[in-house]
């Protein structure tokens, strides 16, 4: 019988705070694990694996291609798309692909049938292996509207046998991205930083898993002794803090040098193996109560 694979999702509220370091550090100290960065617009997970690349495939979308020859200018696609894709130039349809969001809608209202539609490239998907790590890299075009289709393909597929643990490297922040991303997350871990700015974004994240009816807990990044904001808001919510990371000169100075900290460090290893422990204590803790209701 397949063992049932444990997705977590890590987010962070804007980028830098942490959420890479996270994800990078608890898939290596696993046994075993999936790591996926969907953060396709500017991925570097790939860069701290170093993961010898098995397979890459292109990933398309459908956008309308305009039959001159059958168009009559009646103009009822270009008024009818909300995103401005298409305008109507020197007596013919135009149209601006890199706003194009597929819908679809276009080809559907031309009453002259004169829109059909044609396969775009608009990135791609990565597979490799990094020791006892599958790593899945998602890659977005420059220029393009939006990422969502190549995180439908990276999570697509993304599951193993032996039920090891799937880490899910979200896009920072909190838009449709970021909901694509933990859609069908068992567990999300949200990265704070020890700041009134940092809780800012720690709440955004917070706000977006509760709309999700996603279970979570919030591992606390960069502390320092003395007060901690993040910890403070927790604390009066009973958000579960799942674990605490110093700022750590160590950490800091491996990590820029896309190293990982849990392999090149025995002190640091113990750290993200306790932080491992807690994360996935808990989303076991949530995957039986949710199979139980």
């Amino acid at each position: 019988m397949k063992n049932k694979n444990i997705k977590i999702a890590v987010l962070s509220g804007k980028g830098g705070t942490g959420k890479t370091l996270v994800s990078v550090n608890l898939a290596a100290v696993a046994k075993k694990s999936i790591y996926i960065d969907c953060d396709v617009e500017e991925p570097n997970g790939y860069l701290f694996f170093k993961s010898e690349i098995i397979c890459e495939e292109d990933v398309t979308v459908k956008i309308p291609l305009v039959d001159d020859t059958l168009c009559n200018g009646c103009r009822k696609c270009v008024a009818f798309c909300k995103f401005n894709a298409l305008a109507y130039v020197k007596n013919k349809p135009y149209l601006f692909e890199t706003v194009c969001h597929s819908c679809g809608s276009c080809q559907l209202l031309c009453p002259e049938k004169a829109i059909s539609e044609k396969e775009k490239v608009i990135g791609k998907v990565q597979e490799g292996v990094s020791g006892h790590v599958m790593v899945k890299t998602g890659i977005l075009n420059p220029g393009e509207a939006s990422g969502i289709p190549i995180i439908k393909k990276l999570l697509e597929k993304s599951s193993s046998d032996d039920g090891c643990p799937i880490f899910i490297d979200c896009p920072p922040g909190s838009a449709c991205i970021v909901m694509e991303s933990i859609k069908n997350a068992d567990y999300c871990v949200l990265v704070a930083e020890p700041t009134l700015f940092g809780v800012h974004n720690l709440n955004m994240v917070y706000d977006l898993v509760r709309l999700s009816q996603k279970p979570y807990g919030v591992v606390l990044n960069k502390c320092l002794d003395g007060e901690n904001p993040a910890e403070t808001f927790c604390r009066e919510r009973n958000i579960p803090i799942l674990g605490s990371i110093p700022f750590d000169h160590e950490l800091g100075t491996l990590n820029s040098n896309a190293k990982i900290g849990a392999v090149e460090s025995e002190r640091l290893k113990v750290l993200f193996s306790s932080l491992l422990h807690s994360v996935m204590k808990e989303a076991r803790h949530e995957t039986t109560v949710d199979s139980q209701r």
